[in-house]
């Protein structure tokens, strides 16, 4: 039997930047979060980062010590309440396995590394929460320490999404060096930013927007840099811009320049920031910028809040793929029935019972076969790819890869080596989630609108036990033969199977 879970009345989002660590913490009540706690830590996660691509001890110091902090606000928290979220320093970072589990157990909850499309999806949803519901098309611009965010919506739903690989930490290092600036670094800074700009110019100008939007430290930082040069000032505009890049060069560095509200932290990666941002207007052409208070964190309590009020956005991007990939919807409706009916009869017994293996189970037994819209020969091997490798918005890495493991291991040998690298509880669950997917598959390989027997599945340690009505194998010769060959293609992995 699953076990369904209660709402969580408080939810948590934690953002592991590259700059900075966020948390925020919101009740939820009368249809709307209320923020009851903020917490930020200065980490400087990927000026940490080493030549060859792995966290320094200090960075990783400086990351435990503020997530130790973060775990005590978090302590008493619900699991299903709290997400954590890892943006570009962590995607970058190399051998970092054993950084994450001391993070999980500083922290008391696992961590999801999000990829580029993800995190600025995530972003439009903070920002479209934060701002009055306006008509029209919107661009939000986020600047942060290893990547750069722009993305086109409307109302609540983007439309354009794009992650550059530039953030005010590396264009920082690359052109202001001990914080230093001069007329020449700066344009040069600039020069940079266009290159990464080059390829969303035109496209973005193409579809147009009605208002820009920025968001997050380094654009805050700049507009708060506009106003200790212009108390009046309303928006972000080209004419501020350049009076703070004027007073940055005649000063030589951030710290001579006499900006009140740039902290000293953000001094060290505020040129690098200003630079984008300015190159961002004149790519863009853009006139002004307001400012929203709302950014990554906010759209992971949101997108949060639409996974335990049913408005999962995962379920849509589940189904896109269906309709994408031109599935067979009849075949993925009776893969998915008996997978879960299989589900239910072993849950308590193999540690499933758990509505987030069964939600995973069902977007497995949906899209297994997606990869057919490839090639038939190997389909299982082209649909683990595309589910690791596309943009699916919703879905973590580790998600993806949980989907890729169960799509790719439903037929054939059992072949699960990556399921060793997931996250636990994941890669614990994946080999039996695997299984019961496998034994779905086969029940309905006759792809027949008959549906399949009432079947009885029982879970030894290793040992399944099948128990078909009387005579029905006997009728079915076809489903026997695939019985014993699922038999052979279980052992090596020391399964065993029985049947009648």
């Amino acid at each position: 039997m699953i076990r369904r879970r209660k709402r969580p009345d408080v939810l948590a989002a934690v953002d592991l930047g590259s700059n900075s660590f966020h948390m925020i913490v919101a009740r939820y009540a009368e249809g709307r979060l209320v923020v009851l706690d903020r917490l930020r830590e200065m980490v400087r996660l990927a000026a940490g980062m080493e030549a060859d691509g792995r966290l320094s001890r200090e960075s990783m110091a400086r990351a435990l010590a503020a997530l130790e902090r973060f775990g005590q606000r978090l302590r008493d928290m619900q699991a299903e309440g709290v997400r954590v979220v890892g943006t570009n320093a962590l995607r970058k970072a190399r051998r970092k396995q054993g950084f994450l589990e001391r993070a999980r157990a500083a922290l008391g909850h696992p961590i999801e590394i999000i990829s580029g499309i993800e995190e600025a999806r995530l972003i439009y949803s903070g920002v479209a929460h934060s701002l009055p519901t306006e008509p029209g098309r919107r661009l939000v611009v986020d600047i942060g320490g290893g990547s750069t965010e722009l993305i086109i919506g409307e109302g609540y739903t983007p439309r354009f999404l794009e992650s550059l690989y530039m953030g005010c930490i590396s264009m920082s290092e690359e052109h202001f060096p001990g914080g230093r600036v001069s007329d020449k670094r700066f344009r040069r800074a600039c020069v940079t930013a266009r290159m990464e700009l080059e390829g969303i110019e035109n496209p973005y100008r193409a579809v147009g927007w009605d208002q820009a939007v920025g968001s997050s430290g380094s654009v805050r930082a700049v507009f708060d840099a506009i106003r200790d040069l212009d108390p009046a000032a309303a928006f972000i505009t080209r004419r501020g811009l350049d009076q703070v890049v004027k007073r940055l060069v005649e000063a030589g560095s951030v710290a001579n320049a006499g900006f009140g509200s740039v902290s000293p932290e953000r001094s060290l990666v505020f040129a690098g920031g200003l630079a984008i941002l300015v190159q961002v207007f004149d790519s863009l052409g853009l006139e002004q910028m307001r400012v929203a208070d709302g950014a990554l964190r906010e759209g992971l309590l949101h997108d949060m809040l639409g996974r335990l009020t049913d408005e999962d956005v995962r379920a849509r991007t589940s189904r896109s793929m269906e309709s994408r990939f031109h599935v067979d919807a009849a075949q993925a409706d009776r893969v998915e029935a008996s997978a879960v009916a299989l589900l239910g009869q072993v849950a308590e017994r193999w540690g499933l019972a758990d509505p987030e293996t069964e939600q995973f189970l069902r977007w497995a037994a949906r899209l297994h076969e997606i990869g057919l819209d490839i090639s038939h020969a190997h389909f299982h091997k082209h649909g683990a790819y595309l589910l690791e490798h596309a943009d699916m918005p919703g879905f973590t890495r580790e998600e993806q890869r949980l989907l890729a493991c169960l799509v790719g291991g439903h037929r054939r040998k059992l072949q699960l080596e990556k399921a060793l690298e997931l996250v636990p509880p994941w890669d614990d669950r994946c080999e039996r989630m695997a299984l019961l997917l496998r034994l779905a598959v086969l029940m309905n390989r006759p792809r027949s609108a008959e549906p399949p027997p009432a079947i009885r599945l029982t879970a030894r340690g290793r040992t399944l036990v099948l128990k078909f009505p009387r005579g029905w194998l006997k009728k079915h010769p076809l489903t026997a033969a695939d019985l014993e060959q699922e038999k052979g293609y279980l052992e090596p992995s020391r399964y065993s199977l029985r049947f009648g």
